[in-house]
């Protein structure tokens, strides 16, 4: 008979990469305490590793040893499993276009949920609540311009978006004109401004 550590690694093995695990989700495996002390146990053993409170994830085995899933695997099984909207960060959004030569130190996404922090192995992901304004369009090249304009700010802008103008093709700016009806005021006249240069 499997003990509650085996059936939870069992049950961790046949995720896909990235996803995400709770005790409250172990729960048809065995007893809260017994679930506990199993994922602890997992833990301490390395076949389990916790991203922060109450959550853990499964490494990804290699021919090298073991490593963490990937950042954005988690992210997005995060986003999934609690329904929030997650996104690059307008820093990352830019150095993505190329007009920001900043390689963030380290990873943040904007997310419609709470602030808070993850750990993959040696990496530090921080998901930073942001309006939901800022979330629109959230893997489209046009989204990630319309971030990174939020990032470079108010007093940036007009230089920023001619640098961001540059890397859309016609399609992508259209699509980025469209957002601006959620956009600030002084983002939006600045948009608008785009427009009038077509």
């Amino acid at each position: 008979m499997q003990t509650t550590s085996q059936a939870i690694k069992a049950y961790a093995e046949a995720l896909p990469e990235g996803a995400t695990l709770s005790a409250r989700e172990l729960l048809h495996l065995g007893e809260r305490a017994a679930v506990d002390q199993a994922l602890s146990r997992l833990v301490r053993r390395g076949e389990l590793m916790r991203v922060r409170r109450g959550l853990f994830a499964l490494p990804v085995k290699t021919r090298f040893g073991s490593r963490a899933p990937s950042v954005q695997a988690v992210v997005e099984h995060i986003a999934k499993s609690t329904g929030e909207r997650v996104s690059q960060s307008g820093a990352s959004a830019a150095n993505l276009l190329g007009i920001s030569t900043q390689n963030p130190s380290r990873q943040v996404y904007w997310t419609s949920g709470p602030s808070r922090h993850l750990k993959l192995g040696a990496q530090s992901v921080e998901l930073k609540h942001v309006p939901s304004w800022q979330l629109r369009a959230p893997n489209s090249r046009a989204g990630h311009a319309f971030r990174a304009l939020a990032y470079f700010g108010k007093s940036e802008a007009a230089h920023a978006l001619r640098r961001i103008k540059a890397t859309l093709n016609e399609e992508e700016q259209r699509e980025l004109l469209s957002l601006r009806a959620s956009a600030p005021t002084w983002m939006a006249k600045e948009l608008s401004a785009l427009a009038s240069l077509q």
